[in-house]
């Protein structure tokens, strides 16, 4: 039986231990800590959708080192975290392991192979230039994930919305490990799909995501009331207009125009971004990741992005004073 880890058993990552273990088609693990690990190890994964309950069994353990080698790990970590805790996963990694990072923004591996960036140290998505290092790129497989979750209780979560979840090897392309992994997402539940071009799906969630997640957390506000109001909505499509521009430097156009993106975003309704949630609850945000990291790429290539850059500085200063966000950086 294929062996799966989850690291960090989260709202998303404990929907997909969840389905993977009630399946039965996995041995699913996890590392976590705290309330969740205990939850976890008293009644195993939990999870609601749709009215139902799923329930399977799991592993888990605080350390990676209690679950050895793996055949496939899902890091579903939230960007900050992921520098420390890629120092943790050699015990789960062979020359074959296949890591699937099912987060938020833009990953480290991102801007390998791509000619003007190939060898720049990208501050905002390495910080100390070892993720790379300790997972190596021929072990990735890259991840867009357009779903929610959100926490109950430890141990408990409740599937919001899960449109699909896309798997592709990170410089293009398909291939059989895609597919089988894409599988078994599909037969526990999770609709998933390949990609042969996923750094594209990448760069166009974070087009849509750039903008809503930081002024949602500036502001307190909805998606809703944040696209109903004029000037907001035109400051979110200048930058999203500029994050446009350096895609296609990058080889990741994007077709849509921002009108037709927000006019999809308004579909979800009074909806709390992510980020929103975090600020709220008074964790780090994901900033460097989703906006820090748009305007460190447009630097390298000498575009102006006036409008991320204001963006990034305002929601950059709103999370120092509140210590959601380092001094250092």
């Amino acid at each position: 039986m294929i062996r799966v880890c989850i690291v960090g058993a989260g709202a998303i990552g404990s929907v997909i231990g969840a389905r993977l273990a009630h399946a039965g088609q996995a041995q699913v693990s996890a590392v976590t800590r705290g309330e969740t690990l205990e939850a976890l190890r008293h009644h195993g994964w939990r999870m609601r959708a749709q009215g139902k309950t799923i329930t399977g069994p799991v592993h888990a353990s605080a350390s990676a080192q209690d679950l050895g080698p793996q055949d496939v790990v899902f890091l579903t970590v939230k960007a900050p975290a992921l520098g420390t805790v890629a120092q943790s996963l050699p015990p789960l990694l062979t020359p074959s392991t296949i890591v699937v990072p099912a987060m938020n923004g833009v990953p480290w591996w991102f801007c390998q192979g791509v000619p003007q960036l190939d060898k720049i140290h990208f501050q905002s998505i390495d910080p100390r230039a070892d993720i790379g290092k300790r997972i190596p790129v021929e072990n990735v497989l890259g991840c867009v994930l357009h779903a929610s979750a959100r926490r109950i209780e430890p141990g408990l979560v409740e599937e919001t919305m899960w449109h699909n979840l896309l798997i592709g090897e990170p410089f293009g392309g398909m291939s059989v490990r895609t597919g089988k992994i894409a599988d078994l997402l599909s037969q526990a539940g999770c609709i998933a799909a390949s990609s042969a071009d996923i750094r594209s799906e990448i760069w166009y969630k974070l087009w849509g995501n750039m903008t809503m997640n930081p002024v949602s957390a500036i502001t307190g506000a909805t998606i809703d009331r944040i696209l109903d109001d004029p000037l907001v909505r035109a400051f979110c499509s200048a930058a999203m207009r500029e994050a446009a521009h350096v895609g296609e430097q990058i080889g990741c156009p994007i077709k849509q125009s921002p009108d037709d993106r927000h006019e999809a975003t308004a579909r979800l309704g009074a909806f709390k971004t992510s980020m929103l949630q975090d600020a709220e609850a008074g964790r780090e945000l994901e900033l460097d990741a989703i906006v820090g990291v748009v305007h460190e790429i447009a630097l390298h290539l000498d575009i102006a992005t006036p409008n991320i850059d204001a963006l990034l500085g305002m929601t950059r200063l709103f999370a120092r004073v509140r210590g959601l966000y380092p001094t250092d950086r």
